[in-house]
């Protein structure tokens, strides 16, 4: 596990406790603190890709999907993260994805096409604790906390009119014991109680679509 700054019930930027940086800074000026190494570092084990998609109808899908940016430690993760729009913020029919470098946002995908992912339906009366369960989402699987990690390919929250949606994506849909146990630590360490996830394999994404889709777990 790599550490994020994720507790469980609170978040807090791990930036090696050197110096604080007021939240008036611009981007550039942090990532010139950390690039010059007033800060240290502390590498994740992999290096992973921030991607938002944004629905305009003149457009293929693939070409409304555009590659944000990347990072490979703590502090550049939080970098990038405190100067983004939050889910709340985002107008309908907009996503955000990150996913380990190398595996594009789609089911077609090599790496992903054989898997599924893990879905979380949201209230979008909720916006504070939408925001929250993404942000919680992202420092487990990019801090390594869940078992299987090398099972996960990205997150994905997507925002819509009636409902938002929290998806944690999966590599292989057929390895039931590594997909069982995410969903189940994936409930533990977002507090979701009380909360039913569904699993859905991208090959049936392909085929089903809206709400009503035939789960391969529920939990």
């Amino acid at each position: 596990m790599v550490y994020t700054g994720y507790d469980g019930s609170a978040l807090y930027p791990a930036m090696g406790g050197h110096m604080t940086i007021s939240g008036e800074a611009s981007p550039n000026e942090v990532r010139n603190l950390l690039d010059y190494g007033v800060l240290i570092k502390h590498p994740l084990e992999h290096t992973w890709t921030v991607w938002h998609w944004e629905n305009d109808r003149s457009k293929n899908w693939s070409d409304m999907l555009n590659e944000v940016t990347s990072f490979n430690t703590v502090e550049d993760f939080f970098t990038v993260y405190y100067f983004i729009k939050p889910p709340s913020q985002l107008s309908v029919f907009n996503d955000y994805m990150v996913f380990k470098q190398g595996v594009r946002p789609m089911w077609e995908d090599d790496i992903n096409k054989d898997g599924g992912r893990w879905i979380i339906m949201l209230d979008k009366n909720t916006k504070a604790m939408n925001d929250k369960l993404w942000q919680d989402l992202l420092l487990c699987s990019i801090g390594e906390c869940f078992q299987h990690s090398n099972e996960i390919n990205g997150v994905v929250i997507n925002v819509r009119n009636k409902a938002n949606k929290l998806s944690l994506w999966t590599r292989n849909s057929a390895n039931a014991h590594a997909v069982l146990t995410l969903g189940q630590q994936l409930k533990g360490l977002l507090k979701l109680t009380n909360v039913e996830i569904q699993y859905q394999a991208h090959k049936d994404a392909m085929v089903q679509h809206g709400p009503n889709f035939n789960a391969m777990y529920k939990l």
